[in-house]
């Protein structure tokens, strides 16, 4: 559908074709990736949102419309997690042509959502009809935070470059506590749109009420949702630096269990952590006594000491963390990954010939339970959670819903993705976790980013990448619960539906 000329002032549409649209915005989307970390340049996302806007909207049907949007999400998504490459052929082991597909099929899958997303706004625009200010700051916002929603549930979720996560340093970050990531892309979304109405006859209305959601976001900011619970804890979280290529062999594994051994036990501290499978072996595979030494320096020194292990009953195996209390009379914790991988951690139905293509050990896991108790540390209560499970934002919130943790411990194995954007965008991502629920963020990893983070999604403590050693912090415990850890995504879906029904109700009063 195209922009036709009204008494509002609508500009007639240019004569460009479909195809010149996608090209612009799959060059729009994939510019989208410097908006994130490690870059942090956030206002090209809003430019970068403005024009698949533009595009759109201005394209010729609802056909066009998804293609645009398809060709926007394609490049976002190549953009964003082009790194999947890394893993695959450089560690799996992939044949490069067939790893290189692999990850332009996924990012093609992945923009269907983006497409959707236009798809309906278009399909909505042409049913009502909608004026064009409806679309931009009601209809679309929604439809794209929606459809970006659905790309992190569906299917076990991906939502990796949310448009939210972006603005972990914007003055939109402020809405993180009350509508989550989910809700900042749609507020990001909204800023977006109001920039095609800049030369139409609704402006100065679409700049007040951009100007209105930044400013409560910069308000929102100065809240304090949560409240200090119990006393601070000193904490020691270990990156080792192990070569990936080194952590399954044979030759290597010695070396690797006596220094995680000596750097655990050189010093004591209320909580240490080591990374994800820090301990690459199962419990019955390890040298006589190994465990216990750990057990034995919790009980002398009265250290809690989180081990990153795998588990198995002799039939599955899970992806675990062990906590070992310094008392006899408490039992030992552990916590089991619940929310795994595709491919890497689990295998979809039908597709094992797949991951036979990879050589990537420990990847068919049994998952844990959704809710697990967190790791009682003094008077604090720290709630694990592993590698890509930090990227479920409502997941977590949840947890801390029904267990009252105070602090989040993030342990991850990230060296699968080499010297790439993986990581400052994992990091991120841990950061968005801290401003949603007012908790501090742990993250202890093998490379990097190794960080104690704060309630307000700062980082404070930071070890440097691809090196070894031991980040030493104190950190406070956090209780009370913001919007987003009592409503998760509830809100920001009411929200979205309701900004529908006001452009439905927009066209009706324009009718009468």
């Amino acid at each position: 559908m195209r922009w036709r000329k009204t008494k509002a002032g609508e500009a007639p549409a240019a004569p460009r074709s479909t195809r010149s649209r996608m090209l612009i915005a799959a060059i729009a989307g994939a510019t989208g990736v410097f908006a994130f970390a490690p870059f942090g340049w956030w206002p090209l996302q809003i430019l970068s949102l403005a024009v698949l806007v533009y595009q759109a909207l201005r394209a010729d049907g609802v056909r066009a419309s998804a293609l645009v949007g398809w060709a926007f999400g394609f490049g976002w998504c190549m953009a964003g997690f082009h790194w999947l490459y890394i893993a695959i052929h450089n560690f799996g082991g992939m044949p490069a042509p067939l790893a290189a597909i692999s990850i332009a099929l996924l990012a093609a899958a992945m923009a269907l959502y983006a497409s959707g997303a236009m798809a309906a706004t278009a399909w909505l625009r042409k049913r009502w009809p909608l004026p064009l200010p409806a679309a931009t700051l009601l209809v679309l916002p929604a439809c794209w935070a929606f459809f970006e929603f659905l790309r992190g549930w569906l299917f076990t979720g991906f939502p990796w470059v949310t448009a939210g996560y972006a603005h972990n340093i914007s003055p939109l970050a402020g809405y993180a506590p009350v509508l989550g990531v989910y809700g900042i892309s749609w507020l990001a979304a909204i800023s977006a749109g109001a920039l095609p109405l800049l030369m139409h006859p609704f402006r100065y209305k679409a700049i007040a009420l951009v100007a209105a959601i930044w400013i409560g976001g910069f308000a929102l900011g100065r809240v304090e949702w949560t409240a200090p619970t119990g006393q601070p804890l000193s904490v020691r979280l270990v990156q080792g630096n192990v070569p990936l290529e080194n952590k399954f062999d044979a030759n290597h594994l010695g070396d690797i269990l006596r220094m995680y051994q000596q750097t655990v036990t050189a010093a004591p501290a209320d909580l240490i952590a080591i990374p994800e499978t820090g301990v690459p072996l199962f419990a019955s595979q390890l040298p006589p006594g190994y465990l216990d030494s750990y057990g034995q320096f919790a009980r002398r020194t009265g250290s809690h000491i989180v081990l990153g292990i795998p588990m198995t009953n002799g039939v599955e195996y899970s992806n675990s963390v062990l906590g070992l209390p310094p008392s006899l009379s408490s039992s030992t914790y552990r916590y089991d990954k619940h929310h795994l991988v595709p491919f890497g951690e689990f295998i979809p139905t039908g597709f094992r010939w797949f991951t036979t293509l990879m050589q990537i050990p420990l990847g068919d896991q049994t998952r844990g339970a959704v809710i697990q108790a967190p790791f009682p540390v003094k008077d604090q209560k720290v709630l694990p959670n592993i590698c890509y499970e930090n990227v479920f934002g409502e997941e977590i919130a949840e947890q801390i819903s029904l267990t009252g943790a105070t602090v989040m411990l993030n342990v991850s194995e990230l060296a699968w993705y080499g010297e790439s954007i993986a990581i400052p965008q994992h990091l991120q991502m841990s950061q968005m976790r801290a401003l949603e629920t007012g908790r501090p963020m742990l993250s202890a990893t093998n490379s990097g980013a190794t960080v104690v983070i704060s309630p307000h999604g700062e980082v404070l403590n930071s070890l440097p990448y691809r090196k070894p050693g031991v980040l030493s912090a104190t950190v406070q415990g956090m209780s009370g619960d913001t919007p987003y850890i009592k409503l998760q995504n509830k809100l920001f879906l009411a929200l979205a539906a309701l900004s529908i029904g006001v452009a439905w109700l927009w066209t009706r009063l324009r009718r009468s």
